[in-house]
């Protein structure tokens, strides 16, 4: 069996560190069954403070308050940003504008992962493997 290698979206990570009843079944189970091989990309960092400043997650200040530290116990790896991933994700032809999510989808095409999401965004995207 392939192993795979897979990176969470912000939401997946979210819902995976402190709502994990939001996950699906499969994504679960991806995660369960990687033993480290997941990554949270660093543009998620930047997308959870960033909103929970704005006032838009409220809910999760725990994760935005303690996010590295949530992020080692919950097993993952940083993906930084590489200058080969901003390249991608400003030259690929999309008309989705979200620059975290074309930072996610530019990272888990050049890395070669698969995206762990519900965010049907992502499914115009033909060359992006996707799971949830």
């Amino acid at each position: 069996m392939e192993s795979l290698r897979y990176i969470l979206d912000t939401h997946t990570f979210l819902w995976a560190v402190s709502e994990s009843n939001k996950l699906s079944t499969v994504a679960k189970e991806a995660m369960s069954r990687s033993h480290g091989s997941f990554f949270v990309s660093s543009i998620s960092a930047y997308e959870i403070m960033n909103k929970f400043r704005l006032g838009k997650l409220p809910e999760y200040a725990f994760v935005a308050e303690n996010y590295l530290e949530i992020l080692h116990q919950f097993g993952a790896e940083e993906l930084p940003i590489k200058t080969n991933h901003a390249h991608y994700a400003g030259k690929f032809e999309w008309g989705h504008r979200d620059p975290f999510d074309r930072i996610l989808a530019a990272q888990a095409f050049v890395e070669d992962l698969v995206i762990i999401t519900n965010d049907s965004v992502f499914d115009t995207l033909p060359w992006l493997k996707i799971l949830w």
